[in-house]
């Protein structure tokens, strides 16, 4: 069985607007876009395939906010939710799921990216070097606490652990608010992400829970940034 990747940024505690919630998604569609043709063009979703097609979604700000604005009536809170896919066929589908604009300091807003799991464009997708630039993507427009592109398997299977924040994946970004970063050797690869946080990734080629080597180098930096006190649970956004 093929392992699945996801990619997912998460920050608790930050009510925002529709409009403001509108502008980080058509900023993060946008970057979004350059990392894949696929990652291009948006669907919303329906009960079959076929049906879902007919709504191409244009991920412009007036339409997220077309979208948002209406959760609002009637409640108290500002949260917003959406689930996009983008139209592919013969194992290409990619899924993209957010939850914005939320005040709780209990339920976590998020971004998630579901790659395909198998075939060409998983090919393209699965690879350092665009995952980098997904988080990255995720990172600039949307401000997350942290973010992690990783394994299914090794985080439900191996690490057994399913906390935002709390475990080491494939590639990760740290808010500057979490801390500083303590020093990781090769072949970890350390970036900045503008002045917003830090990138790091484990490995330059595929991270599988099956490599005795990338779990035990995850052991390793799990260990080093847990001492340094970056693999916690989600704070409340304070600012």
């Amino acid at each position: 069985m093929n392992e699945t990747y996801y990619v997912g940024a998460y920050w608790l505690a930050r009510g925002e607007s529709a409009e403001l919630c509108a502008r980080r998604a058509e900023s993060f569609f946008h970057l979004l876009a350059s990392c894949d043709p696929s990652l291009s063009h948006w669907y919303e979703k329906g009960w079959t395939q076929e049906e879902a097609l007919k709504h191409r979604f244009s991920p412009t700000k007036d339409e997220f906010l077309g979208k948002f604005a209406p959760q609002k009536e009637g409640r108290s809170e500002d949260d917003f939710h959406l689930g996009l896919w983008n139209g592919e066929a013969n194992g290409a589908a990619s899924n993209i799921s957010l939850h914005c604009g939320c005040a709780s300091a209990w339920v976590s807003n998020f971004c998630v990216l579901n790659p395909p799991e198998e075939g060409p464009v998983a090919e393209r997708i699965l690879q350092a070097p665009v995952l980098a630039r997904a988080l990255r993507s995720m990172a600039v427009a949307w401000e997350p606490e942290w973010a992690v592109a990783t394994s299914d398997m090794h985080r439900s299977e191996v690490l057994k652990k399913t906390k935002a924040g709390t475990f080491v994946g494939w590639l990760m970004y740290f808010s500057h608010r979490r801390g500083p970063l303590p020093p990781l050797t090769p072949p970890v690869q350390v970036e900045p992400v503008e002045d917003k946080g830090t990138l790091v990734i484990l490995t330059p080629e595929r991270f599988t829970a099956t490599n005795p080597a990338h779990v035990e180098l995850a052991r390793d930096v799990s260990e080093r940034l847990a001492q340094a006190g970056l693999l916690a649970p989600l704070r409340p956004w304070n600012g």
